[in-house]
């Protein structure tokens, strides 16, 4: 009987967990989620000690790499979720928690989650998942057809996704892993967010540059090109499908669930872009990026909730059969190949113009958002979000050093993953 009761009092010792004066059930296999911002928001450690002790990382160190990012952007920031723990969060310019600006291409992961969500959401209309050829009325309005290439028609969503389906992008293309040249190149910027650009139903210019999504540069699968219309041409087909605009779709399966504040998209000033812009350009505060990487760290599952398909994440975050030519898969940059050594294997990211990039490492139970932007970016003529008040003497951006920068979107990363114990 003794012993029985000395169990008892065991477990109940490691059941219980005294706190402010009140106890709580302590369950030590669940998983933290961070609260919206409205109800305290993320957790956070009490000074630097207990920071490297809880959540394995210096937080002096951190500075540096601060105080690089500083030298890359005139505006932005740099926050660091370790362990669960949000231990750094510091901004400069025009950057501050409550800032909005248009993200750029970091958008594009978000088209591409969303995409995975309707997958699962619709399975009979993927029936052969991203292998799907979408170039079909099922998929696409009807403005879309005849297609102006008829190699279109085999084009498979996972190809759409990675860049492989041989649509026009940026110069240099690659096949794999070689780099070539194409002309005419495709739509770039709000250009390639206007649904008949997008399509190949008209051509135009960027200035002088004139673009064309007319004929593939390719056929599907042979090469990768940075096609901002390819995955605007997945949010015509989710828009097609669904019929709602892509952004009241993350609306109420990311947004909500998640907790975000106020958000939205950018290319507001571009009056040919019609419709949520797929290729890029949400306009999200930065805690709730954090919430968006947190998202994918715990393979898309939130409080219990699986929001994305654990396979679709998986899938997305590492190297892809349908993208042999680039270190790029469905919308994430990847390192699944160890091409940057200074970085682990398991790393995945996506940059944005202006400067943005958002990180996560699984293997360091790590996510990292580099907030940038230029001045524009930031306004409400670009986002329709107003902008808040500037911070009171906020510190502003470094000179930076041309002889020491390199990629410096790798280096953040690098010297942050330098500061974890």
């Amino acid at each position: 009987m003794k012993v029985l009761i000395a169990i008892f009092i065991l477990l109940v010792s490691v059941t219980f967990k005294k706190c402010d004066n009140k106890t709580f059930i302590l369950n030590e296999t669940k998983t933290y989620f961070p609260l919206p911002d409205s109800l305290r928001g993320w957790r956070t450690l009490t000074g630097p000690e207990e920071i490297k002790k809880v959540a394995g990382i210096d937080p002096f160190k951190l500075n540096s790499a601060f105080d690089f990012v500083r030298t890359t952007t005139d505006n932005g920031g740099l926050l660091v979720v370790k362990n669960g723990y949000l231990v750094y969060e510091k901004y400069f310019g025009k950057g501050q928690r409550e800032a909005t600006p248009n993200l750029g291409s970091c958008g594009k992961s978000f088209t591409s989650i969303a995409v995975g969500i309707l997958m699962d959401e619709r399975p009979d209309l993927f029936p052969k998942g991203l292998n799907q050829k979408i170039f079909t009325p099922d998929y696409l309005p009807f403005n879309a057809f005849p297609l102006p290439d008829s190699r279109m028609a085999d084009i498979q969503l996972g190809q759409l996704l990675s860049f492989t389906a041989g649509i026009r992008g940026n110069n240099p293309v690659f096949v794999n892993g070689i780099a070539r040249e194409i002309d005419p190149v495709g739509p770039d910027g709000w250009y390639a967010l206007v649904d008949t650009y997008a399509l190949g139903i008209e051509t135009g210019r960027m200035g002088k540059v004139p673009f064309s999504t007319q004929s593939l540069w390719c056929n599907p699968g042979e090469g990768y090109s940075y096609a901002t219309a390819s995955i605007h041409i997945a949010s015509i087909m989710l828009r097609h499908i669904t019929g709602n605009e892509l952004e009241d779709y993350i609306d109420t399966h990311l947004a909500t669930p998640l907790g975000w504040g106020r958000w939205g998209f950018g290319y507001k000033y571009a009056r040919q872009v019609a419709h949520t812009p797929g290729g890029g350009g949400i306009a999200l505060r930065s805690t709730d990026m954090l919430r968006f990487c947190y998202l994918l760290l715990n393979e898309g599952n939130w409080k219990g909730e699986q929001i994305v398909p654990k396979e679709y994440v998986r899938k997305a975050t590492k190297a892809s059969p349908y993208n042999p030519h680039f270190t790029y898969s469905l919308q994430f940059n990847i390192n699944s190949n160890g091409s940057i050594p200074e970085l682990p294997r398991d790393a995945y990211w996506k940059t944005g113009s202006g400067g943005h990039c958002f990180y996560v490492v699984p293997s360091l139970e790590l996510i990292v958002w580099k907030m940038g932007g230029r001045d524009g970016q930031y306004g409400s003529n670009d986002t329709g979000l107003s902008e808040p008040e500037m911070l009171f003497e906020p510190l502003q951006s470094l000179p930076s050093d041309d002889n020491n920068r390199g990629d410096v979107y790798i280096k953040t990363l690098e010297l942050i993953i330098k500061s974890c114990i």
